[in-house]
């Protein structure tokens, strides 16, 4: 059976095939930079904290906390970034504001490679740092809104979960892209060489990266839906509004969980579990690869049964079973297979809301406002539940000494996702 979306037939505009492909790679290229880069920046959080937010003396966990500090602060101008560039989107189209954000997100993440340390510039060097991360959350924020929009309004009829699910797939491989360059210079420097230099050169890798973005995104077209229904309407900022509230909701589960088991991860178990920075990247690895193996199966389900059963699935698993396989990565007894599998079944289980997520978010709201609506109701989500993750759950750890607090983290979010899935947006059709 196939589920009615709560926005769309009416926006489900036939393209031709070749369109549809171009805008799942020009949609999905910047969102994979996008997430690359964060993750990279939460591999080598011990290392940036030690080079920029720790002077000679300084604690290693304060330094840390920093740097979590700038993590968060960065994903707090999302919803400025969504904001701004998303009501440009909505106004003068969806294919100039992704061509913006792209280079504003290459460039700040390149000069972050480029930047000196606390040992060259003091004082100056966090600032410049956090600058950057600043830039960072203002074009993440935009481009979330029109990579969505982008593949759901070029995405054949009864594909839009499929479609959609490649931008949470990209995640997936951004996030395992910066995993498999951070593993391979630890494997290849000494960890003199790569705490001197060698973590400088996964952000200068965003150059090439950024160009070949840039070149997709040029030869892409204006969406159909857009072209047409750009002077429509536009629906009661009360409405807007509440379907913004209720798609950040709807999303906290899964950028919450995606951010503990997925970013945060490799610092947890090197500042509480005592593990060597090669065996946490390999966890990260490992629950990446379950990430990225549930994401588009779980869009192409949502095509047949709707969005809120796939998603509601998952955020229940994560409520009940974070706690007991966090336990497993905590017990001495449990062999390496086990735990293995278990960060691989973490990673899984968030795969079943990120997948629909993005489908979910673009049928809240109709074409003149989809872009800002979507945009926001993920950005305000992520600045609170995936930004502040690190810094809430490293800061707890630090004044409490439970080294469970990640796992309730991920379970009472979404646990309060699941609640907010069984919400019916109002005046729209139930999916």
């Amino acid at each position: 059976m196939t589920a009615a979306p709560e926005h769309g037939p009416d926006q489900q505009t036939a393209v031709r095939p070749a369109q549809s492909r171009r805008a799942l790679f020009a949609g999905s290229v910047g969102n994979f930079i996008e997430w690359y880069e964060f993750g990279v920046y939460g591999y080598f959080a011990t290392i940036i904290a030690a080079r920029f937010f720790t002077p000679e003396g300084g604690s290693e966990i304060e330094g840390l906390v920093k740097t979590y500090a700038s993590f968060a602060l960065a994903f707090f101008f999302r919803p400025v970034g969504a904001a701004l560039f998303g009501r440009l989107g909505d106004r003068i189209g969806r294919r100039p504001v992704l061509i913006t954000v792209v280079l504003l997100m290459t460039g700040a993440t390149t000069l972050i490679g480029l930047l000196p340390t606390y040992a060259t510039a003091g004082a100056l060097a966090p600032w410049l740092l956090t600058f950057l991360r600043v830039l960072q959350g203002l074009s993440a924020g935009g481009e979330f809104g029109g990579a969505v929009s982008v593949m759901t309004e070029f995405a054949p009829p009864g594909k839009r979960g499929l479609y959609g699910s490649w931008q949470s797939f990209t995640v997936a491989l951004g996030l395992l892209g910066g995993a498999g360059v951070a593993a391979l210079l630890a494997t290849v420097l000494d960890p003199r060489d790569l705490n001197s230099w060698g973590w400088r050169l996964p952000f200068l890798l965003t150059l090439p990266l950024g160009l070949a973005a840039l070149w997709l995104r040029l030869r892409l077209d204006e969406t159909p839906a857009f072209r047409q229904e750009r002077e429509a309407g536009r629906p009661p900022p009360r409405e807007v509004a509440r379907s913004v509230a209720l798609g950040a909701g709807r999303v906290m589960g899964w950028a919450a969980a995606g951010y503990t088991f997925l970013v945060v991860l490799p610092s947890y178990l090197q500042s509480s579990l005592n593990a060597t920075f090669q065996q946490a990247l390999v966890a990260t690895v490992l629950a990446n690869l379950g990430f990225a193996a549930t994401i588009v199966p779980a869009g192409w389900l949502s095509d047949r049964f709707g969005r809120r059963p796939v998603m509601l699935a998952g955020a229940l698993l994560v409520t009940a079973l974070a706690l007991p396989l966090l336990n497993l990565l905590q017990s001495t007894g449990t062999s390496n297979v086990v735990k293995g599998v278990a960060v691989f079944v973490a990673g899984a289980v968030v795969g079943l809301m990120a997948g629909p997520g993005p489908a979910m978010l673009s049928e809240l709201f109709p074409t003149n406002v989809r872009y800002t609506g979507l945009g926001l109701a993920y950005a305000l989500s992520n600045a609170v539940f995936s930004g502040c993750a690190g810094l809430v759950i490293t800061k707890t750890i630090e004044r409490t000494g439970n080294v469970d607090i990640p796992g309730y983290y991920a379970a009472v979010t979404c646990a309060v996702s699941a609640l907010t899935l069984l919400v019916t947006n109002k005046g729209t059709n139930k999916y």
